[in-house]
């Protein structure tokens, strides 16, 4: 698990978006919320009321320029959205080094991602009441999501593979208006 070569290819797309507003850590916060979210309905085990609880891991879309249909996981893609905001506030905070030693994952995922919801919250009362905390949070956070990852059957070559593929659609999207 390489997470300097992570936070390296963030930067370089945080600077090329470059927002500085007041608002950018809680945007940055909600926006980690909504994309954990998102990974959940794509996981679909929580709806009870569905017959379908299979995880959504095999999706076809166009590809206009490529002239063809192309093959994508949207599980794992929105688990890369989130992984590209958990790194974004690291840098915001200036988060410098990461034990990724723990899995603070619960039995079941459901109770997992309830844990991120509210670990993630807790770092915006933690970064205005107790900055001394926000490193731990922080890093509780980092755990839990990588944690998460495994209990949905990544593995971190694959996480890898994608944030890099999702990096480049990024910086696409940056230059073509998006």
């Amino acid at each position: 698990m390489n997470l300097e070569k992570l936070f390296e290819a963030q930067k370089v797309l945080r600077d090329r978006i470059n927002y500085n507003g007041e608002d950018r850590f809680n945007k940055l916060v909600l926006a980690l919320l909504v994309e954990i979210g998102e990974c959940a309905n794509e996981w679909r085990g929580f709806k009870f009321w569905s017959q379908n609880q299979k995880p959504n891991i095999l999706a076809t879309h166009s590809d206009p320029t490529a002239g063809m249909y192309r093959e994508w996981n949207p599980l794992l893609e929105e688990y890369v959205d989130g992984l590209h905001f958990i790194l974004e506030l690291g840098i915001e905070l200036n988060v410098t080094s990461i034990k990724i030693d723990s899995d603070y994952t619960k039995d079941n995922i459901t109770d997992s991602f309830i844990e991120l919801y509210s670990w993630v919250s807790q770092l915006v009362n933690d970064k205005k009441l107790f900055p001394d905390l926000v490193n731990d949070t922080y890093e509780m956070i980092f755990n839990l999501f990588i944690g998460i990852g495994r209990q949905l059957g990544f593995t971190w070559e694959e996480i890898e593979v994608a944030y890099f593929d999702k990096n480049q659609v990024n910086h696409a999207r940056q230059e073509s208006g998006y």
